[in-house]
């Protein structure tokens, strides 16, 4: 996915931005980048990051920097900040989110002209943010051209721009899927995704942007020049697994979102007989203290992680290198494994590859019974709305193989959604057996919803649910086999 920091201040602002940047290692493994506008204009750099993490591979800028505006970013897509000329001058820009649609305009470029906006292509590409770049550049002016582009960008996409003038833009997805917060302290505005930056660096948090809401940044401040959307559907996987424990978006904390959701699996386990409550390390940790509190059980961690080499942040690509690392990280105790009934609580289930090891793992140390209780429901559709998940094809999902193989291509997909029907129960049921587990349970959409404590209407399920906001006449609960007896356009 990825996420970026700004901060505009009357001193210098490089510490700031690099650290603030560095909270932000976690939701990307390609590269990282800076772009600081000083007197002598824009200095940028722009590192790999997938054999080292941010903060060792910019070290050695951090000295030439100067400036007291900037922009950061960490990157899973192209190389990011980009400095492009155009008609509308000089600007430094990064993104986040999924162009879903950018083969189609890129082609709307090209016809139009507008590739004369000497493209930045280190990648050997045009990538999304060149894109955007070119969209705005097609405008009278920078705020137009966002407006454009949340006009013609099917996906999602966050913005931070600089200015050859020392402007600093940030401005939201259309409809919020990825967060921006803003945070003050005496001289200096930030704008950046991870709340948990803030204190830290010495800032106050001051308020979300809304849904494709425009802000222009001064060091006293921020003035909205796009106003906010009615429409909003935040990615609910920020509080289930991406976010950082200790971020809150729209003021909803996610370590304590996971330890309702572990509350919640426990409260629906009714008197399951297990000697202690366990995570897969790190993401379900916080389900599982809230699952051992609610049980009011033993809270154990019978596998430990191993990250001073092999962190989240730099994550080799290939996937049979990932599924090596992952496994090579959890170092198994024994001592706590040996004869006990555990049940684990994982983030999610994508292809299930890894927790089916872990199990024979388990199984291999003495496990007597391995339960696996997951904080979201089973993952349907591929997520193209902000690229949470490195999935390639719909057939990467467990999920949706099982149901190619009982139904053939094309088989209705809505009512796998239900928990309380057959075709639910009995894929459930068909992973719990592929993976060799004990038992095996997922949140349900109504749990999780609770858990995190934003209206339904105002979160993006689709990859549990198939519900697109984004998509003319579509209601909150997927009107195509709706299973909800109080949606509107059903009843219509």
């Amino acid at each position: 996915m990825g996420g970026f920091c700004g901060v505009v201040s009357k001193q210098d602002c490089v510490s700031d931005l690099f650290f603030g940047t560095d909270y932000h290692s976690h939701l990307g493994t390609h590269r990282g980048g800076m772009a600081l506008l000083g007197p002598n204009g824009f200095q940028r750099s722009i590192h790999n990051i997938q054999n080292a993490p941010f903060r060792s591979k910019f070290e050695q800028d951090f000295g030439r920097f100067s400036g007291n505006v900037g922009i950061g970013v960490i990157s899973d897509t192209d190389p990011q900040p980009l400095v492009m000329c155009s008609k509308l001058g000089t600007f430094a820009i990064v993104t986040v989110g999924l162009i879903a649609n950018i083969e189609k305009l890129k082609k709307e470029l090209f016809e139009g002209n507008s590739a004369q906006l000497q493209y930045s292509t280190t990648s050997g590409m045009v990538g999304p943010t060149e894109v955007v770049s070119a969209l705005i550049a097609t405008q009278k002016s920078i705020i137009d051209g966002v407006r454009y582009v949340q006009k013609k960008i099917e996906g999602s996409c966050s913005i931070l721009l600089v200015t050859e003038s020392g402007k600093l833009y940030a401005a939201r997805d259309r409809y919020g899927r990825t967060p921006i917060v803003l945070g003050r302290k005496d001289g200096s505005t930030i704008a950046l995704m991870e709340s948990c930056a803030l204190p830290n660096l010495g800032y106050t948090y001051v308020r979300d942007l809304g849904p494709g809401e425009m802000v222009e940044l001064a060091p006293d401040g921020a003035t909205t020049v796009i106003e906010p959307g009615d429409k909003m559907a935040i990615c609910s996987f920020f509080w289930v697994y991406y976010g950082y424990p200790a971020s809150a978006y729209e003021g909803r904390n996610v370590e304590m979102a996971r330890y309702r959701c572990g509350s919640a699996l426990a409260k629906r386990d009714g008197e399951l007989e297990i000697d202690a409550a366990c995570g897969i390390p790190d993401s379900g940790t916080s389900h599982a203290l809230g699952y051992a509190h609610e049980k009011a059980i033993k809270y154990a961690r019978p596998f430990v992680k191993y990250t001073p080499t092999w962190a989240r942040s730099f994550m080799p690509s290939d996937q049979r290198q990932r599924e090596h690392v992952a496994s090579m990280k959890l170092i198994p105790i024994p001592g706590l494994i040996r004869d006990r009934r555990l049940v684990f609580c994982d983030d999610s289930i994508v292809r299930g590859t890894q927790l089916g090891k872990q199990a024979d793992r388990l199984y291999g140390e003495g496990c007597r019974e391995m339960h696996v209780r997951i904080a979201c429901p089973p993952l349907l559709y591929p997520c193209k709305f902000i690229n949470f998940s490195r999935s390639k094809n719909e057939y990467d999902l467990i999920t949706r193989r099982y149901i190619r193989d009982q139904e053939g291509e094309g088989a209705d997909i809505s009512k796998y959604v239900d928990p309380n029907g057959a075709p639910y129960r009995g894929m459930v049921e068909h992973i719990r057996r592929k993976l060799n587990l004990t038992s095996l349970s997922f949140q349900t959409i109504d749990d999780l919803v609770a858990a995190i404590g934003i209206p339904r209407e105002r979160l993006c399920t689709y990859c549990w649910t198939g519900e697109d906001v984004s998509i003319p006449g579509s209601c909150a609960h997927a009107c195509a086999g709706c299973p909800h007896a109080k949606c509107e356009a059903s009843a219509s």
